[in-house]
Formats: C-alpha cells, structure tokens, sequence
C-alpha cells in the first residue's frame, strides 16, 4: 500500500507480526515509538531487521516506523526485516530480484511445535522406569 511518500507493509515470523511504514528519510528507525538502540539491545536484532537496506546500500536513504507484537525480540526482528523489504519492493520494483536472492522475501514459516498429549513437551517424554 502506498500513500503519497509513505510505503506500508506487513510482516510476520514465528508468533510476531509488524506494521512498518517507510518514507524517505536520514535513517531513523522507531519500533513501537522508541528508538531502535532503547527496543533492541542486542547488536544481532538491530542489524537483521536492517539488512535489506544494507544490502541495497541504502542504510540513510529511509525512515522506519514499525509496530510490532506478539512473540520475542529476535522473531520480532525478522518481521520486521520482511516488512522493510516488501516496502523496499513497492518503492522499487526492481529490487525484487536482489531480495529475493537474499532470502528476505521469503516468510520464515517455522513456528513452536505444539506440546503432545502423554509428553513433557513436544518430542520430550518423561523419563521411563522399567521397575
């Protein structure tokens, strides 16, 4: 969706889903109206969901507001580093190619396996005695 200089996407991974608007801009990136340095502490989060812009080398040329909720800080990231590339590709269509090559078009669909009945968890079982 795009509205004058302003480009919407939505974003998913694992249980977290993100809103991110990207307008043409000096770099600033606000997840849920903090600053990027203040919502993620580690250094791993901050670059992922800046890697499509790194790639295109074009780290100053946007600025990112993202909403995001649901799951933990790393799956946050990722939904919002699809989000970012499906904006980047509504901004330029021919970035798709190199996107898509990269992998960051692509929805990370692997999720929490669900707890079995009978099982400690998903796959582990309590521990057997025989006597």
């Amino acid at each position: 969706m795009e509205s004058g200089n302003v480009f919407y996407a939505t974003g998913k991974r694992k249980d977290s889903v993100a809103k991110v608007w990207l307008t043409p801009g000096t770099g600033r990136v606000i997840v849920n109206n903090k600053d990027l340095n203040d919502y993620f502490e580690l250094n791993v989060t901050r670059d992922l969901l800046s890697s499509p812009l790194t790639l295109i080398e074009k780290t100053d040329a946007y600025d990112i507001k993202a909403t995001v909720m649901g799951g933990g800080k790393s799956g946050q990231a990722g939904a919002i580093r699809l989000g970012v590339s499906k904006a980047l590709v509504q901004v330029d269509p021919d970035l798709r190619g190199i996107l898509k090559s990269a992998g960051f078009l692509t929805r990370d669909a692997r999720s929490k396996e669900r707890k079995k009945y009978g099982k400690k968890g998903a796959r582990a079982s309590f521990q057997f005695s025989k006597r």
